[in-house]
């Protein structure tokens, strides 16, 4: 037996269960994993809300975790006893002490790179690869807007979009997030409960727009965004942390010629090759220097609840971690 988080109801952060679960041994193609560090992602508090359906009732939540591989199945899995890997996406069930993964979806994390730095990077940074580089590319002369910069995953986007040579555009809550962002490699940041981010925007790019919008916020944001973008610019609307924007009616694209976007990673890193390759970008700019993750705030794995409130509660900036 080994503790994990369990979702016997959807509801809030007090649904989150510390109970005992069964563990198996590892089939053919699995791997057992010790976690070491878990990452908590907004997706999270999704499953628990039931914005998105678990596959199952009851469930333990979280897609992101590092740990070292305690039993291996049979058959071919590439993976041995001692080594330390890390896994986001699927399957569900990182909330937990161990977990049975398969050997395809985890991958090998270098022996520079902290566990929880890892934990905290592997989700959000291959989310920001596949936003930045595949979504839409950004390049040296693009204009980018980035919802909830100093996020996990904004503040990820800054920094690697200003390397790439953007100039970033991010809005946050707090002077405090705002501070943060600068820092980032935001060349402009909005505190958007102030001030009204589409005219503040339109200012900054003389009434051009941007490039691109990368929004996790939804509802409170999304029509905003739209009106922030340039002729053929992208919408990527990749989260919806104040609820699910509203339907948009094609004809509202049209004056622009805009571009809309809902990726999710999970599609993105559907080959082991396309796994592979971003999570190797993400930790070969972890270890140039590129990406500087911030871990601002841990918590005991048992304590996730507390974790999930103050996230949601709009205390946390940076990464969160778990760790059992």
């Amino acid at each position: 037996m080994v503790k994990a988080l369990r979702v016997h109801e959807l509801g809030g952060p007090e649904v989150l269960k510390w109970e005992d679960v069964e563990m198996g041994e590892p089939k053919e193609g699995e791997i057992r994993v010790k976690n070491k560090a878990i990452g908590i992602n907004f997706i999270d508090v999704y499953f628990r809300k039931g914005v998105y359906k678990a596959p199952t009732m009851p469930f333990t939540p979280g897609v992101e975790a590092v740990g070292e591989v305690v039993a291996v199945g049979p058959g071919p899995t590439g993976r041995k006893v001692g080594d330390i890997v890390a896994y986001a996406g699927s399957p569900m069930g990182s909330y937990a002490e161990e977990q049975i993964l398969p050997a395809s979806k985890v991958v090998p994390v270098p022996p520079s790179i902290d566990p929880l730095i890892a934990a905290s990077v592997m989700a959000k940074g291959m989310t920001a690869q596949f936003l930045l580089h595949r979504c839409f590319k950004v390049e040296k002369g693009h204009t980018i807007l980035v919802h909830a910069a100093a996020g996990g995953v904004g503040s990820l986007l800054c920094q690697w979009a200003n390397a790439l040579g953007a100039t970033v555009i991010g809005t946050v809550s707090t002077k405090e997030k705002a501070a943060q962002a600068k820092d980032d490699g935001c060349h402009h940041v909005i505190l958007y409960t102030e001030e009204d981010f589409v005219s503040h925007v339109k200012e900054i790019t003389s009434g051009n727009g941007v490039d691109v919008v990368y929004d996790s916020v939804g509802k409170d944001t999304f029509q905003g965004s739209l009106e922030c973008l340039k002729i053929r610019g992208y919408m990527v609307s990749f989260g919806q942390s104040s609820g699910t924007p509203d339907p948009v009616p094609l004809s509202a694209l049209a004056p622009k010629s805009l571009f809309l976007t809902r990726p999710s990673l999970m599609q993105y890193t559907i080959t082991r090759d396309e796994l592979l390759g971003a999570a190797g970008e993400v930790f070969a700019s972890v270890a140039s220097g590129v990406l500087k993750v911030r871990v601002n705030h841990t918590y005991p794995l048992s304590e996730a609840a507390k974790a999930h409130a103050d996230l949601e509660g709009r205390k946390t900036s940076g990464s969160v971690v778990l760790i059992p």
